[in-house]
């Protein structure tokens, strides 16, 4: 595969996608940023924008199996990873796979979920393999989460941790579409089925398994000039020095986001970063891994304000 041919196979996947969704064309782009950087992504908005649909429409253009756990207070460890069941016919145990071994999981509603059920994706999310009763289990190479949660609802849910929130490439904030996007989302309803399956009825697969392989391997001979390299370095070491922020972000944080940055140039065609890439995936990518200071939401800011100011404080490269 060709730079031009990762350019038309994300060409394909967006158009899907979009045949589904309506005015989150952002959002479908960090997410195919992700699925090809091999990262996770966590969708935040308010009921009603599209989080669930966005991962089933990309599910159906991608021809590669698709999960769905609905996460809830009573949800278990092993509902999520599956676990070794005894048969008494055969004297043995047998694993039952749970809904995790699959290619596109999603997660819904995450923070649902107690910290024990959260957690127990913390090695297959880094990994990709799960270790159940000390056996480790392949869930295979393309394996790529998309977790929902609703920032509005607070009775019953458990906010992630930290370790949990670093294990995902983005953060992405869903907001309501403005009247332009929102009268041609009912435009298009008002001409389809009123049953759910509708919605998502045209869209068909573009991409299979080794297409994607193929776009992967392409990211992982992009590299990095060094000017980019000290660029985003100094970017989040500054998230660390900075007075309104009292956690910033980790080594591995720096490292994920240089390889969003590689995914983002080679899907504009190019074999280069540019410093408009680092601006352009930092708060995304910063965003869920920083902890605002006691002070600085006294004063009202948000995460977003913070990593703003640090991209303006934070010379670029020329």
């Amino acid at each position: 595969m060709h730079l031009d041919d990762l350019q038309a196979l994300a060409g394909s996947i967006r158009a899907g996608i979009a045949k589904a969704v309506h005015g989150q064309d952002d959002i479908i782009e960090l997410l195919l940023v992700s699925l090809f950087a091999r990262g996770h992504c966590l969708l935040e908005g308010p009921p009603g924008t599209a989080k669930t649909l966005l991962a089933q429409s990309m599910a159906s253009v991608l021809d590669i199996d698709f999960g769905r756990i609905q996460f809830t207070p009573d949800l278990m460890p092993g509902d999520v990873l599956g676990a070794n069941i005894f048969d008494f016919n055969a004297s043995k145990f047998n694993l039952i796979k749970g809904p995790v071994f699959t290619d596109i999981l999603l997660t819904d509603e995450i923070n649902r979920a107690p910290p024990k059920t959260q957690a127990a994706l913390l090695q297959v999310m880094n990994e990709r393999v799960v270790t159940i009763d000390g056996t480790d289990h392949s869930v295979g190479d393309l394996f790529f989460v998309v977790a929902t949660q609703n920032p509005i609802e607070h009775q019953g849910t458990y906010p992630l941790p930290e370790a949990q929130l670093d294990r995902f490439l983005f953060k992405l904030v869903l907001d309501f579409p403005d009247r332009d996007a929102e009268l041609e989302i009912m435009r298009r309803h008002a001409a389809q089925g009123l049953d759910h399956n509708a919605r998502h009825a045209e869209l068909v697969a573009v991409a299979d398994p080794d297409a994607i392989r193929a776009g992967q391997k392409l990211i992982d001979e992009i590299r990095l000039d060094e000017k980019i390299l000290s660029y985003v370095v100094d970017l989040v070491r500054k998230t660390r020095s900075d007075s309104s922020i009292s956690h910033g972000g980790s080594t591995r944080a720096a490292d994920a986001l240089c390889g969003a940055i590689r995914a983002a140039a080679a899907l504009d065609g190019r074999q280069y970063a540019l410093p408009d890439d680092v601006k352009r995936l930092f708060k995304p990518a910063m965003r869920h891994r920083i902890v605002i200071s006691p002070s600085a939401e006294i004063e009202g800011r948000t995460a977003d304000e913070v990593l703003d100011q640090i991209i303006n404080q934070v010379e670029a490269p020329r």
